[in-house]
């Protein structure tokens, strides 16, 4: 889910994927626990709505995975982590961490899709350490990439993709 070993000067530790491998736990948790001892949703709309979260997750999360090949100037070869380039179009000119948000999306889709208590209760650490991974990631990536990445971050959220098509669509204008 991170990947710190794209950087050629980081130094792994435990504590670096500590966040993740918790989001990653509370999720299997709220699948494994709604999937076999939850009784089906109480409201059938809201599944549905949970659903469509869900596969917009799976959007976001292979942003990357189909972009920086392309655009991030990865050599042949190498994972699409070690981006080498700035990639500031796509889905990336409206929001700086689609494949982060894939993983609140997570959260969300599971507490619709099985509205349970526990399930909420799961989700929130998932959305709070997803968060928390975004803002080191903001951190590394102004490390790799220096000014152009702070220019980008003023430019585009971090998260909030209405907020991302709004300034896109301000930006067109202005041209």
């Amino acid at each position: 889910m991170i990947y710190y070993k794209s950087m050629p000067d980081s130094h792994f530790s435990w504590k670096d994927a500590l966040p993740s491998t918790l989001v990653g736990c509370c999720f299997l948790a709220q699948m494994l626990y709604g999937g076999f001892f939850l009784d089906h949703p109480r409201i059938e709309s809201i599944k549905y709505l949970g659903v469509v979260v869900f596969l917009l997750s799976g959007v976001f999360g292979l942003a990357p995975v189909l972009l920086f090949p392309k655009r991030g100037g990865v050599k042949k070869g190498k994972s699409f982590v070690h981006t080498t380039q700035l990639v500031d179009t796509g889905i990336y000119a409206v929001m700086r961490h689609p494949q982060y948000s894939s993983f609140i999306l997570w959260a969300l889709a599971a507490m619709l899709l099985f509205q349970d208590w526990l399930v909420v209760l799961l989700g929130i650490p998932m959305i709070v350490l997803t968060y928390y991974d975004m803002m080191r990631a903001d951190q590394r990536n102004i490390k790799k990439f220096g000014d152009p990445y702070k220019q980008y971050m003023k430019r585009v959220p971090r998260v909030n993709i209405l907020l991302g098509f709004y300034r896109a669509v301000r930006r067109k204008s202005k041209k």
